[in-house]
């Protein structure tokens, strides 16, 4: 990833907090699109879900777990929504929290962008995150201690999605997260503006050089970067995902 920071004219000194306890988040423009970019070092970091508080109450807000972190002297350090949901801010598909399943994987097509099969599962394992098609997920049966699905797939394999049209009209702020081959970095990524999928999936595919990425949401899409004074608010989220600090 070194290569393509450096590629776009970002400043060295960034660099050194790449390997460190806060994901490097940074806004660039591919392709004349704003967007930004946050990298999670796996080595490193670990990616955490987020969905209900100890009394069964959704979080639904960046702030609300940071105040539940605040307890233990800790921070959200990075977070995004990860996944679609129901009215009750429930996981349309498969969804798994620290080895509990809350939701079943979900195989069939359907209605919405998550029904735009192929869709995929985000897999947190020891040490490692990993983007899988929901059928190579289900036939090769990861390890995972957690895990969201969504949909629909970015890029799998290496190729976009099939769907995906270079002249659609169909334009939303968007997110989603890519995997690297050894599952050791993980790419999240939220466009600034509105984009097509095409655009989106051409972003993972063609900048980032993620072999497989996966679509959380459009038009609802959350950050949360401490680093870059950025934590966007609105009506309550479903599963989030993000990375946890020591408060400073």
């Amino acid at each position: 990833m070194k290569s393509l920071w450096a590629a776009f004219g970002l400043a060295a000194a960034l660099w050194p907090f790449a390997g460190q306890s806060v994901p490097l988040c940074e806004d660039i423009t591919y392709q004349d699109s704003p967007y930004t970019i946050c990298t999670v070092d796996l080595n490193t970091d670990a990616l955490t879900l987020f969905l209900q508080r100890e009394d069964g109450r959704v979080f639904g807000h960046f702030s609300l777990i940071d105040d539940a972190l605040a307890d233990d002297g800790k921070r959200l350090s990075f977070g995004m929504n990860a996944g679609m949901y129901h009215s009750d801010r429930a996981p349309v598909g498969l969804y798994i929290e620290d080895g509990t399943q809350v939701q079943r994987l979900i195989t069939s097509a359907g209605p919405g962008n998550f029904g735009l099969l192929p869709n995929g599962v985000l897999c947190l394992g020891d040490g490692r995150a990993d983007v899988f098609e929901t059928l190579s997920f289900e036939a090769q049966g990861p390890d995972c201690r957690s895990a969201t699905q969504s949909g629909p797939m970015l890029v799998i394999d290496g190729a976009l999605h099939p769907r995906f049209l270079v002249d659609s009209t169909s334009r939303f702020v968007r997110n989603g997260v890519g995997t690297h081959a050894d599952g050791k970095t993980a790419v999240f990524a939220i466009s600034n503006s509105p984009v097509t999928f095409h655009q989106f999936g051409s972003l993972f595919r063609d900048l980032l050089q993620t072999p497989n990425a996966l679509y959380f949401d459009g038009n609802i899409s959350r950050l949360h970067a401490p680093q870059l004074g950025r934590s966007d608010i609105g009506f309550a989220m479903g599963p989030i995902i993000g990375t946890i600090s020591t408060s400073q």
